[in-house]
């Protein structure tokens, strides 16, 4: 398995926790447009090759860490919820930094 598709399966993972997460909202539209449409797009578009979309979920990633720490800081009934973000946040920065960090990194240095 491949750095793409943990990144896939990452997003969707997260795309899950905000389905479950805000699903259960009397009008939940707000909250599935802002939080779990973007990783089901980014998910999309790394599945289909395009690497604007892995850089931008390793953006996104961060506001998802971000506000995952947050909530599980301030809100405890939302803990769990908000751990699971935190968790696939990180791997969805790993992912999609893991193949520049390759090629920066993972070639032999040339003798001198």
């Amino acid at each position: 398995m491949n750095a793409r598709h943990v990144l896939v399966l990452a997003l969707l993972g997260l795309m899950g926790v905000y389905v479950a997460w805000f699903g259960k909202q009397p009008v939940p539209v707000a909250e599935l447009l802002v939080f779990a449409l973007p990783p089901l797009l980014l998910a999309f578009g790394a599945l289909r090759g395009m690497r604007t979309a892995a850089f931008w979920a390793g953006v996104l990633a961060l506001a998802w860490f971000s506000h995952g720490i947050m909530v599980a800081w301030s809100r405890p009934p939302e803990r769990g919820y908000a751990l699971a973000e935190v968790a696939l946040s990180l791997v969805v920065i790993f992912a999609s930094s893991l193949p520049g960090l390759r090629a920066r990194f993972g070639g032999k240095k040339p003798k001198a």
